[in-house]
């Protein structure tokens, strides 16, 4: 059985990150894939868990190969998701997750039209604001600058299938597992999933 593909994306701050996690953990048969990118490995991360830390001529290697399903540069930083690693895994029958920017997800809709596409959105700029400093993990100016371009990120909310706000963790969360349980019930999905079933029921 062919797994989906689930994009989600939202500006910096928004808490994406800590919901994939969460939604990961929790739902069995989820995988998230691991991108390549050349910034800088932050305190806390391990690589080839959160991402593959690549230097700029590793990158720039696998961007000649065509190796990338998509890839963007994020606050001068480059980001790229390995085609070969999230097709195998999709034909394993693995639902996999891109965690990636609207960029990205741009990318990722021309090479599968049919990839779910998710947008994560602060409940307000103050709270974005607070939470980019409450991570404690770059400068103001860095803060500052990911402010500024947070309605630019913002603005291609209408390019996702779903809409999701990130006030209350728990709810957001919540809302993110019935997105995924949806696609798993298309009748596409079920039929493949319950073939001897049907064959039965049919017979």
């Amino acid at each position: 059985m062919h797994g989906t593909l689930f994009v989600v994306s939202a500006p910096s701050g928004a808490g994406k990150t800590s919901l994939v996690k969460a939604l990961v953990e929790s739902t069995p048969g989820l995988h998230v894939s691991i991108s390549h990118t050349t910034r800088p490995q932050r305190p806390g991360e391990v690589n080839g868990v959160n991402y593959h830390f690549v230097s700029q001529s590793q990158f720039n290697e696998m961007l000649e190969r065509d190796a990338f399903l998509e890839h963007a540069e994020v606050f001068g930083n480059l980001y790229g998701t390995s085609n070969q690693s999230v097709r195998d895994q999709l034909q394993e029958g693995k639902d996999i997750i891109l965690e990636i920017d609207w960029q990205g997800a741009q990318q990722v809709r021309k090479q599968s039209p049919h990839a779910v596409g998710v947008f994560i959105l602060p409940p307000s700029k103050d709270v974005l604001q607070q939470r980019l400093v409450g991570r404690g993990q770059d400068s103001d100016s860095v803060i500052n600058g990911r402010m500024a371009q947070s309605a630019e990120q913002i603005s291609h909310y209408v390019e996702f299938d779903y809409l999701i706000i990130n006030d209350q963790f728990d709810t957001a969360l919540a809302e993110l597992k019935s997105v995924i349980q949806s696609q798993r019930l298309r009748q596409a999905q079920q039929s493949i999933r319950h073939k001897a079933l049907l064959r039965s029921l049919l017979s």
